[in-house]
């Protein structure tokens, strides 16, 4: 090779070298252009801000549940509304009872004065009349009888009967060899009974065997 054939092939080594270091520059690794890949776009890279994933489901549960919060509150404030509404008629209802009991135990015990009134008309008269009053006195106690009779009020019977402890109550014991044990011997204050219902049990003296 002669010497200008060397010289020329040495200059177009050296403009070849230049362009390989500008081509290395340009595809240098440290160059943060250099990682992005062919064809991807900078705009579709993650949004930091952008929700997650399951934040709606989330929002749609929690929702649900308010609205069913919701619901239980006012049921509730219906059922309050409803026992408030049963209280007060209840005590209505109670105080409308207790009237009309009221004034059925006046109007009974004014029917029972006005009855009453006659056989006090005679008891005066047994007073003031002159000598033995013995058969005026029984024949007010009879008129008395019978007006306590029709109101339901009935003596309790006792001697010569079988002690009942619903109706008797025993003060003493008696030996005796006469009757049988627990027969009432004698009576020391009358038992009666109203309507069925016992009102005073009647005090009794009872046999018992020797």
């Amino acid at each position: 090779m002669s010497t200008e054939e060397n010289k020329r092939e040495a200059d177009a080594q050296e403009e070849r070298e230049p362009s390989e270091d500008v081509e290395e520059a340009q595809g240098s690794p440290g160059d943060p252009a250099s990682a992005e890949q062919p064809g991807e776009d900078p705009g579709t890279l993650e949004d930091p801000e952008a929700p997650a994933e399951g934040t709606g489901a989330f929002e749609e549960e929690l929702a649900a549940l308010n609205t069913q919060l919701d619901e239980t509150r006012r049921e509730r404030d219906e059922y309050l509304d409803t026992l408030r509404r049963l209280k007060a008629e209840f005590e209505n209802s109670r105080k409308r009872q207790e009237r009309e009991r009221y004034r059925i135990l006046e109007t009974a015990s004014e029917r029972i004065v006005v009855e009453l009134l006659p056989v006090l008309d005679n008891l005066d008269r047994a007073l003031e009349a002159e000598g033995d009053i013995r058969e005026g006195l029984r024949a007010i106690r009879d008129q008395l009888v019978d007006v306590l009779g029709s109101e339901g009020l009935l003596a309790v019977a006792s001697d010569g009967q079988p002690f009942d402890p619903n109706v008797h109550e025993a003060v003493m014991g008696q030996p005796s060899d006469e009757h049988e044990e627990g027969t009432i011997l004698q009576t020391f204050q009358r038992g009666y009974v109203l309507n069925g219902k016992p009102i005073r049990a009647a005090k009794v003296v009872v046999a018992r065997q020797v």
